[in-house]
């Protein structure tokens, strides 16, 4: 009997030593959450697509010893690599970092640190170029001056207050018919960086202009010190309008104006002055308007129990929540009747559930499309294709807000206080629609510091707005040339709605959005 059990027990793991493991290890992206470091200027960039974080320094920082101070990563994954105890180098490169649950994941840690940096000469004519990865700094002069004892009037390369030259070229006379090298030591660091100056063929030049729809930036060059501005007229009439002069700001002999109240799709021309002399003319057509698809909310259908903020067979522009929270519940995010004119969106945070077994969700409507549910969590496409560049985001609204009665971890010290209601617009050169996820595990939300973001603007109440109440919000651009590829328009009834923090009867009424395309003055 014994010898069974023994041979029994041998023919069973002789199989189980047979027998091959093919389940694989589930794939689960692991993400930084959140990451801070001391003395960062504000908080960092987590970019769970490309896996790269981006810490923040003011130009003092020391980026060459970054401490960690805190971080959180997917719940059960582990940090590898680097030690948190030791100090991060970040100037001479980016730093991996390897985080692991069932795979490894290899993101980057990089810093962003900008450095104000300026060279300026006697007679120079336009702003400087400064070349940052070449160490290289080119200064021009009009074209008669004397570069072989020309005065440096400022001088800056490293960071401010801390940073020494050698040798001192601020405020003293040198010749410039040879480059001069210059070293920059901080930090323990030495940067050797070379001047050069060079005569302009021109005093003065129009160097190029960015036409938008009603509004026109100009940018020239002209001699420092001089009386630089710039004139314009339709290319159909003769006479030229001197732009006004609070419309106009100077950077040593480099000016740019702003040229509004212009007509859309139109042809004007542009030239810069300096002194007496002008510069070339440049020629361009300013753009036409767009508008807002739907941006008075009229236009909905009932399928099943979910609302759409668009009619069946027709290219849709805006998508909402609902189909997360119908999942759940009923729409939150529905038509209304008593819309500012007609009908409008009402968009109402409220828990969606049975009894306990539920989640809070926020009432929004935005750019875009509802892409799929992952399990109690949306992932979202934000974005719809746009070319304009309008100015402001204007339109109608009103708000009932409610405590806040449900929380994240990371915002649980706001519950009891007023909810808030947040309108934004944003203007992007993203490449597609940029994906959302809500699920904390591997969350990713818009960032208006993100790179690819041209302009943005936004708007919040934390207080009752029982009447229908005219908002505006001015877009902030980061650049004048460049051309947005997508616009982003996200209402919501809660704030923080993506973290499922809000009131329970938070609500926003929306209705008759419009862009405008000018600045008043």
């Amino acid at each position: 009997m014994k010898r069974n059990i023994l041979l029994l027990a041998i023919s069973v793991l002789f199989l189980v030593g047979c027998i091959k493991n093919d389940i694989p290890y589930p794939m689960i992206q692991v993400d930084f959450l959140s990451i801070s470091a001391e003395g960062e200027s504000s908080p960092a960039t987590i970019d769970t697509k490309k896996l790269i974080v981006t810490l923040n320094f003011p130009e003092q920082a020391d980026i060459g010893k970054v401490k960690i101070t805190d971080f959180s990563i997917t719940e059960g994954a582990t940090l590898l690599s680097p030690d948190t105890a030791e100090t991060l180098d970040l100037r001479t490169g980016n730093v991996k970092a390897v985080l692991s649950l069932y795979q490894n994941y290899e993101w980057t840690i990089t810093a962003n640190q900008e450095i104000e940096r300026y060279f300026t000469v006697e007679n120079q004519v336009g702003a400087s170029v400064i070349d940052v990865p070449g160490k290289r700094v080119v200064a021009y002069v009009s074209k008669n001056t004397d570069i072989s004892r020309l005065k440096v009037l400022s001088l800056k390369l490293g960071p401010a207050d801390i940073s020494t030259y050698l040798p001192e070229a601020e405020g003293k006379y040198c010749d410039f018919n040879d480059p001069i090298i210059v070293f920059v030591d901080y930090h323990g660091v030495r940067d050797r960086w070379t001047l050069y100056v060079k005569r302009s063929n021109s005093d003065v030049s129009t160097d190029r202009v960015d036409a938008w729809t009603s509004v026109a930036w100009a940018y020239g060059s002209g001699q420092d010190g001089y009386d630089n501005g710039f004139e314009y007229r339709k290319t159909s009439d003769t006479e030229w309008t001197r732009v006004p002069a609070e419309w106009v700001t100077h950077k040593g002999g480099a000016f740019t104006a702003r040229i509004i109240h212009l007509e859309p799709l139109t042809e004007y021309s542009v030239r810069a002055y300096s002194g007496s002399n002008y510069g070339g003319e440049t020629i361009f057509t300013t753009a036409g308007m767009l508008e807002i698809p739907n941006a008075s909310f009229e236009d909905w259908t009932l399928d099943g129990k979910q609302w759409n903020p668009w009619i069946l067979d027709k290219d849709k522009f805006w998508d909402t929540g609902n189909r997360g929270a119908t999942t759940l519940g009923d729409s939150n995010s529905v038509p209304t009747d008593e819309g500012y004119k007609g009908k409008g969106a009402l968009l109402q945070t409220k828990f969606v559930g049975i009894s306990i077994v539920g989640k809070l969700a926020a009432g929004n409507i935005y750019t875009g499309d509802f892409i799929r549910v992952d399990g109690t969590n949306g992932i979202l496409n934000f974005g719809r294709e746009f070319t304009g560049r309008p100015t402001r985001l204007r339109g109608m609204f009103k708000y009932s807000t409610s405590p806040i009665a449900y929380t994240s971890t990371e915002y649980s010290h706001l519950k009891g206080e007023p909810d808030t209601a947040s309108i934004y617009i944003a203007l992007t050169d993203w490449a597609q629609q940029f994906e959302i996820r809500t699920n904390p595990k591997n969350r990713q939300l818009f960032d208006p510091k993100d790179d690819a973001v041209i302009a943005y603007g936004a708007l919040q109440y934390g207080y009752d707005v029982p009447e229908y109440t005219e908002f505006k919000i001015d877009l902030e651009y980061r650049s004048t040339s460049r051309v947005p590829r997508y616009i982003v328009i996200v209402a919501s009834a809660s704030k923080y709605g993506d973290f499922f923090t809000g009131g329970a009867t938070s609500t926003l009424w929306l209705d008759e959005l419009q862009l405008d395309w000018d600045y008043d003055q």
